[in-house]
């Protein structure tokens, strides 16, 4: 007999309900919470264009009027070469970014919840100019959603935001 069986199974839900535990969709949860209610700041170059729509979609866009909270995000990248062949050509980079954000409250003013998430995406280099510009434009939306999807997360984690 093993030791993680059926019985554990079922009372894992209990396990998790006295850690405190809760749905991010749930009524009440952080999820409930901020969807549709946050106003994501004004994007000023094609990356953070990229950010504010990632958010919008996961977030739910807001009304003017019924926002209760405000999200400034900033984003900043590096692109680093990845792969150099033996005569020094570069056939592979890597865009690495980062996003710093705060959560502010809309009825009290104060930052409900900052931070900062990084990432990296990789891209080829190795074919036309053409197929390596069309590359990187692929890679910096790729880590635009990285980005957005760890912001999101974070916040959905963070304590006494739904309640």
């Amino acid at each position: 007999m093993s030791l993680f069986d059926r019985r554990t199974l079922l009372l894992m839900p209990l396990v998790l309900a006295a850690c405190g535990f809760e749905p991010v969709y749930a009524p009440g949860g952080s999820g409930a919470a901020l969807n549709g209610k946050v106003a994501v700041s004004v994007p000023n170059s094609t990356d953070s264009y990229l950010m504010v729509q990632n958010l919008e979609q996961r977030l739910g866009r807001s009304a003017n009027s019924g926002n209760d909270y405000n999200l400034d995000v900033s984003v900043a990248t590096v692109i680093r070469s990845a792969a150099i062949t033996p005569t020094n050509e570069i056939n592979r980079y890597t865009i690495e970014g980062r996003a710093n954000y705060a959560l502010k409250s809309n009825s009290t003013g104060q930052v409900v919840a900052s931070g900062a998430v990084n990432n990296f995406v990789g891209y080829s280099a190795a074919g036309s100019t053409v197929s390596t510009l069309a590359d990187e434009r692929d890679a910096r939306q790729r880590l635009m959603v990285i980005l957005a999807d760890q912001i999101v997360n974070e916040l959905y984690a963070t304590p006494g935001l739904g309640s």
